[in-house]
């Protein structure tokens, strides 16, 4: 294999030593969860009567011999989301496939799984990043009752593949494998798609227009085809190693798909068995490099840039932004998928899918190869695919060369040198940007702010034409402190008109844009966020602002000190709103003690004092004030 990149190198060194308090105490935990034992000796009679009293005589026999593993199944099952409607039959066969091999499998407890697609631009968005965290938290209740020797995990978009991660590695003394449902099969084309949502937003055609484009994209069982946060997941589980290789985009309800469900079921029993594979070796500072690696060599979804610094900091790894940019700098950009380029998931898996990917960014040495993954020692199984012969699942080799080089292009040839994230910082705080969409001559925004604190807002501004004009939108008090940190797609049809008209735009905000946030350069998580003290609380309209994101930063110009001015207030309506109504209510203690985005946004897991190398602007005392007001 070829030697390892030299910044790829630097950046995983600075990440164990940085994370080797917070590693070594996660590791110790583990293997004191090792060493008291499997989960069902410790149980008493009673106890394991009550876990089975439900279950059929064949799995009560087994599971009375005591000495076979019992898989616990975490499954986040709606048929709201039509990726994870597939789910609804899988634990049957997770159930036949562990009979087959003279064990048990149970269903150990279900999670929340919120559909972003459906809450986009709606106040039940608000709730969505901290899902994540309570999914989390539901996998933990599921396996807390200890009576299991393995884990499947169940899961597919945006906020549940990260929640069930971070879930699981609290039980990393198990093996978990994770199975996902496979996308629906190719809709509407995604530009004709894109070109219906810009008319719309002209108001230059009709709501039944707009919805039978969009039934047209999202028709069936499966995830969304685009190349957003639930497939950027999949990507991710796979060159993580927590996946059978190269099930990430296999049609659900295939015979396939089935089979490699069977397999991943299989297999955590056969870990369980040979006492190997827990999560804590498999998830340490290598594979969450590699996970970044994959997710910059795709384009892959901006939410990532706040999910892997929560889910690294499940397994003790701290990284932060600088790590990703640094890394970014090095990864060469292999895949269009839209919104990066026309084609969706399934013509990606058709061009050579994961397995190409893999082999390239390993073979280029992007990716530390010498990881431990669910298959065993180093990563060349996902190199490999699946595939039915004669009703027999059978892998292969994947394909070596692009069978699409407008998809897919070799690590020698890329679409661009470096990944699709970056970093941008100045005296507006620190933000990530995804330029893999942007075109070069886009990429350097210099404009006079238009500022405002809701989406409706600043879309009504788009109506009314008082954005028809150089500007950079700034929106506001959208961080986790203030409202949950919502997406913000609904702005993206509108930047792109503004764009397409010939003006220079772009987008500054502490909140989130979607995982298929596109053309418009957009600094998104702005931290720290305006509530909790940051900068964007002292911008004015009209203010001029430099985003460049070839430079990486994020400035003003000719503004002077921004400190010297006082601190806006949200205004009391858009505090009220954001605190109850749609189970907001529920979540103010969230709110009070969230971290910020570049700490994960997260309620699970605290800053780790000294934990990074950069210093955030110090809080402005009376914007701290009105967050706990707030």
């Amino acid at each position: 294999m070829t030697k390892l990149n030299p910044v790829v190198a630097e950046v995983t060194d600075r990440i164990r030593d940085r994370s080797a308090r917070t590693r070594a105490d996660y590791i110790r935990r583990m293997d004191a969860a090792c060493d008291s034992g499997v989960g069902r000796a410790k149980l008493s009679c009673a106890n394991w009567a009550h876990a089975f009293a439900g279950a059929p005589i064949k799995d009560k026999l087994t599971a009375m011999s005591g000495a076979q593993p019992n898989l616990g199944i975490v499954t986040a099952y709606n048929d709201m989301l039509s990726a994870h409607q597939p789910f609804e039959r899988y634990p049957d066969l997770v159930r036949a496939a562990a009979r087959e091999v003279d064990a048990t499998a149970q269903v150990a407890g279900g999670t929340p799984a919120m559909c972003d697609g459906v809450t986009q631009g709606r106040p039940g968005m608000e709730l969505s990043l901290f899902s994540r965290d309570v999914i989390a938290m539901s996998a933990g209740i599921a396996l807390t009752h200890d009576a299991f020797d393995a884990g499947l995990m169940l899961g597919v978009c945006d906020k549940i593949v990260p929640g069930l991660f971070m879930g699981a590695l609290a039980f990393g003394h198990l093996p978990v494998v994770f199975a996902p449902a496979g996308p629906m099969p190719s809709g509407i084309p995604n530009a004709e798609k894109a070109r219906v949502r810009a008319l719309y937003a002209q108001n230059q055609v009709d709501r039944q227009t707009l919805l039978e484009s969009e039934i047209g994209s999202y028709h069936s069982p499966g995830t969304c085809t685009f190349y957003g946060t639930a497939n950027s997941n999949q990507m991710m589980m796979e060159l993580a190693g927590l996946h059978m290789p190269s099930t990430a985009f296999v049609h659900p309800e295939t015979g396939l798909r089935d089979a490699l469900t069977t397999a991943a079921a299989k297999q955590a029993i056969r870990m369980a068995r040979e006492g190997r594979g827990r999560m804590a070796d498999v998830v340490d500072e290598r594979t969450i490099v590699n996970m970044i690696v994959a997710l910059l060599a795709t384009g892959g979804s901006t939410n990532h840039a706040i999910h892997l610094v929560a889910m690294a900091r499940s397994a003790g790894v701290l990284i932060d932004w600088t790590d990703m940019d640094q890394l970014s700098s090095v990864t060469p950009l292999l895949a269009r998928v839209y919104p990066n380029g026309s084609a969706d998931v399934n013509a990606f898996q058709a061009a050579g899918g994961v397995a190409f990917i893999a082999r390239e960014l390993a073979r280029n040495g992007n990716l530390h190869a010498d990881v431990t993954t669910i298959m065993g020692d180093g990563i060349e199984a996902y190199f490999q695919e699946p595939s039915m012969v004669d009703g027999e699942l059978v892998w292969r080799d994947g394909v070596s060369e692009s069978l699409d080089l407008d998809i897919l292009r070799p690590a020698s040839d890329p679409f661009q040198k470096d990944g699709g994230l970056r970093l941008v910082q100045g005296d507006l705080g620190r933000a990530v940007i995804k330029v893999s969409a942007v075109k070069p001559e886009n990429r350097i925004v210099e404009a006079p702010a238009a500022v405002f604190e809701t989406q409706e807002e600043a879309l009504q501004a788009f109506k009314d034409g008082k954005l028809n004009r150089d500007v950079i939108l700034v929106l506001r008090f959208q961080g986790p402190k203030a409202n949950g940190m919502p997406e913000l797609h609904s702005l993206s049809p509108a930047l792109s008109v503004l764009q397409d008209k010939g003006f220079k735009v772009a987008f500054v905000t502490d909140g989130r844009m979607s995982g298929a946030s596109g053309k418009t350069p957009a600094a998104i998580h702005v931290s720290p966020e305006a509530l909790a003290g940051g900068p964007l609380a002292h911008i004015r309209d009209g203010d001029i602002i430099r985003l460049d994101a070839e430079a990486g930063t994020l400035i003003t110009v000719g503004v002077g000190d921004l400190r010297a001015r006082p601190a806006a207030r949200r205004s009391d309506a858009h505090a009220d709103g954001s605190s109850w109504g749609y189970g907001r209510e529920l979540f103010g203690a969230f709110r009070h003690v969230v971290s910020t985005a570049e700490e994960g946004a997260s309620v699970c897991f605290q800053p780790t004092p000294g934990a990074t190398e950069h210093t955030d602007t110090p809080p402005d005392p009376n914007v701290v004030d009105r967050a706990v007001d707030a």
